[in-house]
């Protein structure tokens, strides 16, 4: 693009971009002076070229009054203008605004100036005008504005030649800057890396500490494994000798079982009634399974049978550690039982005997001692048939548990002193148990033998009397069986 006017002075912009609506960077006609500034003529000359043609031609050339502009807003976006522009249509981007000419044919001008008017008349002829001070103010200000933009230019191609002369010391000065910058923030840089190294040493020294205690930990785990595992391989042995040992014990104690159960069908003999299916007598006392106001035999061989029975049942229960749910109290042939657990006023003792007894409180004895009966029986899974039937069930009861194979065991010899032996057995492997004591290496030390003896002495001396044979009897004596 050419911008030219009638004065010596021009300026000229060119743009080679292939667009379809160029735009072109603002350009100041002040350095030409107010001459060519001031004028409101112009000629607007575009030269293009295409990828073909190397040399430019003329497109356009515009014959322009600034006077004949048309304003159309003062954003370059045009918002709010919708009329059509023309073709090759040019648009002016002034100080004040944007402008345009909607036509490309140069405007007539009139002959006389638009600021020159003919005079209407002659008093419409004198006009009023400035004085001769205010122009010469005017002149004088406007001489001093030329010499301020001349001095302003001659400033600035001085400052531009010394620039020019010290450019090599400028660029070094801005290298230094440059140099300063970057020294800054290389600086910054190694702190935050220093703080970077000294967090990270920190954190492994902190994991290289938690490494050691997990060593540490490690160690203490396998050594305290190995001690287990060779506890466990002891005990283990150990396990088996017991296991050996329980099952030794479980058969001498159903051995023990058998004898003591054909001792009591000995003492407690259940023989049937001939004649009188599941009728039986126990010590020769007969004993009805239900309905005892109608039947043959008097109250006291009754309450006399019930006390054998109760005897036997109390007896039983111990042998085969079996707690009664209603306990017996032994008085012979005026024994009692009693219900703890049922809830009803009144006392809970109930006779085993009809004489001289509410009947209903010895009826509902006989059920509690039967009750007991079966709860004995289901220590070995045994089914009553009839609760009712005493005799029978306990019977029943004694056959099962006096069954087996082989021979009875023979009553282990000792009495008192067996008892305290086992004891003494008892109290040595407990104290063994204790690994690692002084105490248990004393203990097992020690005689078995010597212990019971120790310990038979000291009874004798709290009894005032030496140990005889009596306390190697049968425990069922004591009793008053023979």
């Amino acid at each position: 693009m050419e911008v030219s006017r009638e004065a010596s002075c021009a300026t000229g912009a060119t743009s080679t971009r292939p667009f379809e609506n160029p735009s072109f960077q603002f350009f100041d006609l002040n350095p030409c002076g107010p001459r060519v500034a001031r004028l409101d003529e112009m000629t607007v000359k575009f030269w293009v070229k295409t990828e073909v043609v190397k040399n430019y031609y003329l497109l356009l050339e515009l014959q322009l009054n600034l006077q004949t502009l048309q304003f159309i807003g003062k954003s370059v976006k045009l918002e709010n203008f919708h009329h059509p522009f023309p073709p090759n249509c040019v648009i002016f981007h002034l100080s004040d605004g944007i402008y345009t000419n909607f036509t490309d044919i140069a405007p007539q001008q009139s002959p006389f100036p638009l600021f020159l008017k003919l005079p209407r008349s002659i008093e419409d002829d004198i006009q009023p005008t400035s004085s001769y001070d205010a122009l010469m103010r005017l002149s004088t200000l406007d001489d001093c504005i030329q010499d301020a933009l001349i001095t302003r230019e001659k400033l600035t191609s001085q400052i531009n030649t010394i620039l020019k002369e010290n450019k090599a010391s400028l660029d070094i000065v801005s290298e230094v800057s440059q140099y300063k910058e970057s020294l800054a923030a290389t600086n910054r840089y190694l702190a935050a890396e220093r703080r970077q190294l000294r967090s990270a040493t920190k954190r492994r020294a902190e994991l290289k500490a938690s490494l050691d205690a997990r060593k540490e930990a490690i160690r203490k785990g396998r050594d305290a494994q190995t001690k287990a595992r060779n506890y466990l391989e002891e005990a283990t042995e150990k396990l088996k000798e017991c296991g050996v040992l329980v099952e030794h014990t479980a058969e001498e104690l159903r051995g023990q079982r058998r004898r003591i159960c054909e001792d009591l069908m000995d003492i407690f003999p259940i023989e049937p009634v001939p004649g009188h299916p599941l009728s039986f007598t126990i010590r020769g006392l007969p004993l009805p399974n239900s309905n005892f106001e109608s039947s043959d035999v008097d109250e006291d061989t009754i309450a006399a049978a019930f006390g054998h029975v109760a005897h036997l049942v109390y007896l039983l229960s111990f042998y085969l550690s079996t707690p009664l749910l209603y306990p017996v109290q032994l008085q012979s042939s005026t024994s009692f039982i009693l219900d703890p657990i049922s809830l009803m006023p009144g006392p809970r003792t109930f006779p085993l005997y009809a004489k001289a007894s509410v009947y209903y409180r010895f009826d509902y004895a006989v059920f509690l001692l039967n009750k007991d009966i079966e709860q004995l029986m289901s220590r070995y899974a045994l089914k009553a048939l009839d609760i009712r039937h005493t005799l029978p069930n306990l019977k029943y009861l004694l056959y099962v548990l006096a069954a087996g194979q082989g021979e009875l065991p023979a009553r282990k010899s000792g009495g008192v002193k067996g008892l305290l032996l086992g004891k003494a057995a008892v109290v040595a492997i407990s104290l063994s148990s204790r690994r690692g004591s002084e105490d248990s290496a004393v203990v097992r030390g020690l005689d078995a033998r010597k212990l019971v003896e120790a310990e038979a002495r000291r009874s004798a001396n709290a009894k005032g009397k030496a140990p005889s044979a009596a306390s190697d009897e049968n425990p069922l004596h004591a009793n008053g069986f023979s």
